[in-house]
């Protein structure tokens, strides 16, 4: 058998019509030779009758905060119903289904309830199923630990089903489909030309999605690339051939001169930061002083991000919805720090970019013209951060896309 893993999100579910192109998407992958599993996440989105968002809101009426395990069982009921509707379409349309729940189809996780992390998958049950001529519907988001817990996998939990069973049942690809036509070269609401990508390696989209771009989450194609096993991001709504995502050898298959070829693939952002700068004492006290502050930061559960290090100064930004908690941590160790409300991250990613001179001084010109100042900056082999204000940030993201992107 050769498994395509189909994960279809909650906006391609939602209405009988939607639900109908899905199912001429299962067809078509059947009549192309596959056995297609499909995993769906809950139908819709906040407000909607059975969105997990909405489900949550009912179990809160009751006043006071769901225990973690109990979360879980409630959150899981998304994906069951949205399965269970699935595979009746299918069936009504001549097409042998079965629904599978999380715990059904072998996916075993940790004990860690609202982010659990699958350890191992038992696929047995689905090639049963699948050998039978059976299209197996799979309940995404949701696994079951060794003593029987349900347990659901945090955001972007289906895409990370999907990614662990086109591992299991070692897929030819996994498909996640959304409703635009693949992962875009830049934020199409603010970029009007930015256009659907036909090919980027595993470590960009990983970039692009801890920056800022939502199509596909990073710890999916983290599980994917281990094996190597392609993913194509396409529409729903169209026969559009979407991006895939795959290795660098194949994305830059034949190409002669890799930074001549696409230096940089896409420009991403990521608004509402607060930026800390910190002073430190020189020497030794300054050492300590660094410890106690990220080891204080981390202990209250604060994640920080575009850390810059130096003898006298320690920067990093925190997201807006919890400075001030980061704030109160700071001085309750004795830290004086400058903040800096208002900023945003702008990144440009590309694994072209290695090794190529005079990607930076680009971006500091293509800024300038626009007049933005640049507040941080950092970067890495595949990517270079900027933190500006959040006024600049539509401006920063446009001005890079017009310096690297419009030539290309």
């Amino acid at each position: 058998m050769k498994f395509l893993i189909q994960k279809f999100g909650g906006t391609s579910l939602t209405a009988p019509e939607m639900r109908r192109r899905v199912t001429a998407k299962v067809l078509a992958a059947r009549e192309e030779g596959y056995t297609p599993v499909v995993v769906v996440s809950a139908m819709g989105r906040h407000g909607d009758p059975y969105a997990t968002d909405t489900l949550l809101d009912v179990a809160r009426q009751a006043g006071r905060e769901i225990d973690g395990r109990e979360k879980d069982l409630l959150m899981s009921c998304g994906e069951i119903i949205s399965g269970v509707v699935m595979t009746a379409t299918l069936n009504s349309a001549g097409c042998p289904a079965v629904f599978l729940t999380g715990a059904l189809a072998g996916i075993i996780t940790d004990e860690s309830f609202n982010d659990a992390r699958i350890i191992r998958v038992k696929p047995e049950n689905i090639i049963k199923q699948a050998r039978e001529g059976k299209v197996v519907v799979v309940a995404g988001f949701q696994g079951v630990t060794g003593e029987g817990e349900i347990t659901t996998l945090g955001r972007g939990g289906s895409d990370t089903t999907a990614a662990a069973l086109g591992v299991a049942l070692n897929a030819g690809y996994v498909d996640i489909y959304t409703d635009v036509d693949g992962i875009m070269t830049a934020d199409p609401r603010i970029v009007n030309e930015a256009k659907p990508l036909d090919m980027v390696t595993y470590d960009e989209i990983c970039q692009l999605a801890h920056e800022g771009a939502k199509v596909v989450h990073p710890r999916a194609v983290e599980i994917v690339m281990q094996k190597g096993i392609p993913l194509r991001v396409r529409s729903t709504f169209s026969d559009a051939p979407g991006t895939l995502v795959t290795s660098s050898g194949e994305v830059y298959k034949g190409a002669i001169d890799i930074a001549r070829d696409r230096t940089i693939t896409g420009i991403t952002q990521i608004p509402d930061l607060v930026q800390f700068k910190v002073p430190l004492e020189n020497g030794s006290a300054g050492l300590t002083q660094q410890r106690r502050l990220f080891k204080g930061l981390a202990l209250a559960g604060i994640s920080v991000d575009f850390i810059n290090v130096s003898p006298d100064l320690a920067v990093f930004t925190v997201r807006e919805a919890i400075f001030r908690k980061a704030a109160q941590v700071l001085e309750n160790n004795e830290f004086k720090a400058e903040i800096n409300p208002g900023c945003a991250k702008v990144a440009a990613v590309g694994a072209g970019m290695t090794g190529v001179p005079g990607v930076m001084a680009a971006i500091v010109d293509a800024l300038t013209r626009e007049g933005v100042q640049i507040l941080q900056s950092s970067d890495s082999y595949t990517t270079i951060w900027i933190l500006v204000k959040r006024e600049d940030m539509e401006k920063s993201v446009r001005a890079l896309y017009r310096q690297f992107m419009s030539v290309e």
